[in-house]
């Protein structure tokens, strides 16, 4: 089995992914002012385990155009990993103010509290 997943079958993989990412770098060359290839090439380098690439691509994704969920959705999942959770929920807000709430589920999830006091649905805890 580790030939056939060492050299085979990850061969393929890295194979593919590099074909991808040239794709995506081609459709920036072609586009810069658009988002989506560069919150679309940080998910390949994500999955290569390049986090800080990730990470800058993701934050030029954002710059491009603020309103872009799927950034904001990955930019949660980062800062979620790294334990920046005020970042992490910044994200997560943003990305279901664009339609995209899974950043908000996953925190709530897994506990994490909400800065400035807010609950599942949004709403302010009352002071205690």
């Amino acid at each position: 089995m580790g030939f056939w997943r060492k050299d085979v079958v990850e061969f393929a993989l890295d194979e593919q992914t590099g074909r991808a990412i040239d794709e995506q770098l081609r459709w920036i060359a072609a586009e810069p002012s658009n988002p989506a290839p560069y919150a679309n090439l940080a998910r390949l380098y994500r999955s290569q385990g390049h986090q800080d690439r990730a990470l800058a691509l993701l934050l030029e994704s954002v710059r491009i155009d603020p309103g872009h969920a799927p950034a904001h959705q990955a930019l949660c999942e980062i800062y979620a990993v790294r334990g920046d959770y005020p970042a992490a929920w910044r994200h997560a807000r943003l990305a279901e103010k664009g339609g995209n709430p899974a950043g908000v589920l996953m925190l709530n999830r897994h506990a994490i509290a909400e800065p400035g006091g807010h609950s599942e649905v949004g709403e302010p805890r009352p002071e205690c």
